[in-house]
């Protein structure tokens, strides 16, 4: 363990927590602390979506991915473009009527209390398990740095993590997000220049050995109506349409993220932040596909076997051959992608939680509280899910790639929620039962696809998105009921 890189780790997440607990002050009411009182500037917000969107998955998963693969990946980041085209066009202006905190109040608006909480409790599910899969990353990244992988070690980030959100609320989220992102990009150029120096002949060696292996491919528009072409994760078709179903999902549907579109200033400051971050998303993933093309021609060139675990060669690469000081740069850079991703998960759970069951159920019985109650009651929820997501954690520690673990954890709950979206901006004929049906019915199917299936987790919001839907829609011609709306 290296004196000079270890101080600047500490220094990092010293530095980090108190700047994220300056922002105590400016949180008075539920506004402030789940929406930063929509005071915040669209390029910030911008750039905490990128940051929510990555997490440790992203850093140590994607040079994995080319370091197996290619550069395949970014067929997806494709459809994720096209995605913001459709939550620009469908979603945003619902979202933008009236003041809303949580994304399942549309859901209560259109149907009616009892699918806004199923559709806030499939997030509540979907997200505990995912963040626990992301929290568990960290703990790869310790046990390089630290020779363990014990969980004192994951629990100083997530109590660290836990401060500053618990105090700061989603204007910390955002204003740490922001230095965080700066952070981990800033590292991993930092290390495709290191990387590219301990390369002889540089870039165009690197090619060289590259493309006769086909691991400069991003494109690959074979189709077939086969069980084969639909069990390939990464091709064109899957990348367009799955990575669209999916980022309309994620970013349309779950309060991860919508929490962070309802915090801008109007509509098109929301707009103009999701078209912002996917230019700066579509560079960042393929800043970490190149890292791992350069890690597979350094390994190849060296005659270096690669570890047992693919997510190990970024940050074992930065640990063992990084100068002094730029190793411990780079690692905390890895630890902001997982602690910019924790805050952000930590406010929307608590968010949700509040917002769409607490508050509900004591306004129901007659029960009014005060700001300052609400934001203790706030607080609270916050500490309660960062240890469910810690206790998760612990649990997580089997999966392989821990990156398609946590899309494939998200994948299998997304098309239910964003059927019954589609349900509640498309049709009006369709009614509260027949979403929950609808939804219920994709839950299952999906549980069969994720566990007896060689389906890629590309096509997975696809196929609950339409389960939902038409079930929902078949449901309402066999047993009408009187619309909610």
């Amino acid at each position: 363990m290296r004196t000079a890189d270890l101080a600047v780790i500490l220094l990092y997440l010293i530095g980090i927590t108190w700047f994220g607990a300056r922002f105590k002050e400016s949180q008075k009411s539920l506004k402030d602390y789940f929406l930063g009182g929509r005071t915040t500037p669209w390029w910030a917000i911008g750039f905490s979506i990128v940051s929510a969107e990555t997490s440790t998955l992203t850093v140590i998963g994607t040079p994995a991915l080319a370091f197996n693969g290619n550069f395949g990946f970014l067929q997806v980041v494709l459809g994720y473009l096209l995605a913001r085209i459709v939550i620009s066009t469908l979603l945003l202006p619902h979202y933008f009527r009236g003041e809303m905190f949580t994304a399942y109040e549309l859901m209560q608006r259109r149907f009616g209390a009892n699918l806004r909480k199923f559709t806030a409790g499939a997030f509540l599910v979907l997200r505990a398990l995912a963040e626990g899969v992301r929290v568990f990353a960290i703990s790869i990244v310790i046990s390089i740095i630290l020779g363990t992988g014990e969980a004192l070690s994951i629990a100083l980030i997530v109590a660290l993590t836990i401060f500053y959100t618990f105090e700061g609320g989603m204007t910390a989220v955002i204003w740490t997000d922001v230095i965080q992102m700066v952070l981990y990009v800033g590292g991993a150029i930092l290390s495709f220049f290191v990387i590219l120096g301990k390369i002889p002949g540089g870039w165009d060696h690197a090619v060289s050995v590259a493309a006769p292996l086909g691991k400069l491919t991003v494109f690959d528009f074979r189709f077939s109506p086969t069980m084969e072409f639909f069990s390939r994760t990464y091709n064109f078709w899957a990348g367009i349409i799955g990575g669209c179903f999916l980022t309309t999902a994620s970013h349309g549907t779950e309060q991860l993220m919508v929490q962070r579109l309802l915090s801008a200033r109007n509509e098109s400051e929301s707009r103009l932040a999701l078209f912002a971050s996917w230019a700066v998303i579509c560079f960042q993933f393929t800043l970490f596909l190149v890292i791992g093309l350069l890690l597979f021609v350094y390994y190849q060139d060296n005659g270096l076997p690669a570890p047992a675990k693919p997510d190990r060669i970024y940050p074992e690469f930065i640990w063992n051959n990084l100068p002094p000081g730029i190793a411990g740069l780079v690692t905390a850079a890895i630890l902001a992608a997982a602690m910019s991703n924790l805050s952000a998960a930590l406010n929307s759970l608590a968010s949700t939680t509040v917002m769409d069951f607490y508050k509900p159920l004591a306004e129901a019985r007659g029960q009014h509280r005060t700001d300052t109650q609400w934001l203790s009651i706030a607080r609270r929820s916050t500490l309660f899910w960062g240890a469910a997501l810690f206790a998760i954690a612990l649990l997580a520690q089997q999966v392989s790639s821990v990156l398609e673990a946590g899309l494939g954890i998200a994948s299998v709950v997304y098309g239910a929620l964003l059927g019954a979206f589609l349900l509640g901006i498309l049709t009006n004929r369709v009614g509260e039962g027949a979403a929950i049906a609808g939804m219920a019915a994709s839950l299952l199917v999906m549980l069969f696809v994720r566990l007896a299936t060689p389906i890629a987790w590309t096509w997975y919001v696809l196929t609950g998105t339409c389960v939902t839907f038409f079930t929902a829609l078949a449901i309402s011609y066999l047993f009408p009921q009187r619309n909610h709306a």
